[in-house]
């Protein structure tokens, strides 16, 4: 049987918002089979307690936010991000404001602190989305047409494609396609960071975004160049960030899906609507379980066989 996972014990780091500017500490604590992953703020009081899904998301304006009894938690996709590619089930998550810490801008910290806290197994089956018929979501018209998918797969892959019109990202990959049942999240994902434009943070910071970003947690370009001293992580790093969100985004549904994601030049708001178009039916999806690794599919056999060794 595949199991759920938590991890073994608590752990606690702390960092800024990317957007908020706000420091924050963050606590990852055990969680019973059967919770799925709870967020809570407790810096308020009472806390205000936030169970993950699809319609707690709020606000998808630069990042995944949810929002409950007025308060918010923000940016929560890289720490999804993570969860999903180590298979973290059930987790509760405690933040002292209203944004998850940025790190250095992607999911890489995130999987540390993951590994520092060690994963445990748990005595109850590991529930999967499997999806067994095609369902789409679609923005917009000609040039700025937006679309995103999930059809039916024996495993979980993605495969993306941007358009920025900018030369520092026109001059890398503009699609990448990453399969969990030969690739790896750790090596393959979860190092890809977030990406900003000088031109844009003067407009971002006047909705009260981006008032934490820098090169130390970001991807920054001005209007022709890279400005970060090292460059990129991954010859297509911007792609491959669009996938580590994307990832994240999809776990808000609670359950490792079986399928194949699609996106031309998705986002945050349509990775969440396309959640709320699955739910909407029924007959496209279902929930199943694998007796063994051997039955499951191979990008969880493989997450299995390879995050498992990092214990």
């Amino acid at each position: 049987m595949l199991k759920q996972r938590t991890i073994k014990e608590q752990v606690r780091t702390t960092g800024v918002g990317v957007h908020s500017g706000t420091k924050v500490e963050l606590t990852l604590r055990p969680a019973p089979p059967d919770t799925g992953i709870i967020f809570s703020r407790v810096d308020l009081q009472p806390p205000v307690v936030f169970p993950v899904g699809p319609m707690e998301i709020g606000d998808t304006r630069m990042a995944t936010v949810m929002i409950r009894e007025g308060a918010r938690v923000s940016t929560i996709e890289h720490l999804m991000s993570a969860c999903a590619g180590l298979g973290i089930d059930n987790l509760y998550i405690d933040v002292t404001a209203e944004e998850i810490p940025i790190m250095d801008g992607s999911a890489s910290s995130f999987v540390y602190l993951l590994q520092q806290a060690g994963l445990e197994e748990q005595a109850a089956p590991k529930k999967f989305i499997r999806i067994k018929k095609p369902v789409e979501v679609r923005e917009g018209q000609g040039a700025g047409e937006k679309w995103a998918r999930l059809v039916p797969h024996n495993g979980f892959k993605l495969d993306f494609f941007i358009e920025f019109n900018h030369p520092a990202v026109d001059g890398t990959a503009q699609r990448a396609q990453i399969d969990f049942g030969s690739q790896s999240y750790i090596q393959a994902v979860a190092r890809a960071r977030t990406f900003g434009f000088m031109q844009d943070v003067e407009m971002l910071r006047g909705i009260g975004l981006a008032r934490g970003g820098s090169l130390e947690n970001a991807i920054v370009m001005d209007e022709y160049r890279i400005l970060n001293p090292d460059g990129l992580r991954y010859d297509d790093e911007f792609v491959r960030h669009k996938i580590l969100d994307a990832i994240g985004d999809l776990y808000v549904i609670g359950h490792p899906l079986v399928c194949a994601y699609e996106a031309h030049k998705s986002g945050h708001a349509l990775n969440n609507k396309l959640l709320r178009e699955l739910l909407a039916n029924p007959d496209a999806y279902e929930f199943v379980t694998y007796d063994s690794a051997d039955e499951a599919p191979p990008s969880y056999a493989r997450q299995l066989e390879q995050e498992w060794a990092y214990n």
